[in-house]
């Protein structure tokens, strides 16, 4: 059984310990815990605990844009990301929903094109020779 929910405070330690196992510290626990805290932070909760969390915001020019989608290093090519964003379309209070992801992702790439996002754009310069290639999903 798995589910994908808001995130609780009392799961803070247990999301950030996913994300350092993938960036290699907790340089991101505060981000994490304000959006907990202000209900931008969804997980995916499998048998296993939690397999990966995204977190969005509604401020992108007036859109939704999830800033940050990480999965598990274990659960990983299960669908977890692709679930996660799935269940963010359903509830953004926008339209139109932006993310993006280095050049270099192509995992994160063929993610964003199973869920029906199309390429928007890109921008230069934020990771030195990985340019961040930005997507979008219309609202049908």
């Amino acid at each position: 059984m798995s589910l994908v929910m808001n995130a609780r405070i009392e799961q803070l330690d247990e999301i950030c310990a996913i994300d350092q196992e993938i960036i290699g510290d907790f340089s991101r626990s505060e981000q994490i815990r304000i959006a907990i805290q202000e209900k931008r932070c969804i997980i995916k909760q499998n048998e296993h605990g939690i397999a990966g969390f995204l977190i969005f915001t509604n401020d992108f020019f007036e859109h939704s844009f999830i800033s940050l989608v990480i999965v598990k290093p274990s659960e990983r090519r299960r669908g977890v990301a692709a679930s996660l964003i799935e269940a963010y379309v359903e509830i953004a209070i926008t339209p139109k929903i932006f993310s993006s992801t280095n050049q270099s992702n192509t995992a994160m790439h063929q993610v964003f094109e199973k869920t029906g996002f199309i390429k928007s754009g890109i921008i230069e310069n934020l990771d030195e020779g990985d340019p961040e290639i930005i997507y979008v999903k219309l609202s049908t």
